[in-house]
């Protein structure tokens, strides 16, 4: 999927026309072949099917942020990795730096592909309702299911 903003577009999501600019982009996201990329496509999907709207991330860092109507969904995402209790915990370490807002209607998510899901779910649910962290997960067939916090 590709969004205007990711291409040369104006505030406002008007592209701007720029050839060269925009090649470059497109010769970027086609050439994604990282499984980070693949869970991140299939989330981003799934956002828009569920009213979400992506937009560019307030932190350069951040993965994916959503907005709904007056809420917020700020994301870490990961792919298929060999260490994924160490990924698990540095996930969660990035994402708490990004927990800037004080804002109820700010989440934050890790979302994560099928064989990552015990890693992610090592910390208590009661700790990550605290923190209003959301777990997702991404099926090797790129169906997303929200994990019961």
């Amino acid at each position: 999927m590709i969004r205007p903003a990711d291409l040369d577009a104006d505030g406002r999501g008007r592209l701007r026309r720029n050839e060269q600019a925009d090649r470059a982009v497109l010769h970027r996201l086609l050439a994604r072949d990282s499984d980070e990329d693949r869970v991140i496509d299939a989330f981003r999907t799934w956002l828009l099917a569920e009213g979400w709207t992506p937009v560019d991330p307030t932190d350069h860092w951040t993965d994916v942020e959503a907005v709904r109507g007056d809420d917020r969904l700020i994301c870490e995402a990961k792919g298929r990795t060999s260490e994924k209790g160490i990924d698990a915990d540095i996930a969660y370490g990035q994402l708490l730096r990004r927990m800037t807002s004080e804002a109820l209607r700010t989440r934050y998510a890790l979302v994560v592909p099928s064989a990552s899901v015990k890693a992610v779910e090592r910390v208590p649910a009661h700790v990550r309702r605290l923190l209003r962290i959301d777990l997702f997960e991404v099926t090797d067939g790129n169906t997303v299911h929200q994990l019961m916090t």
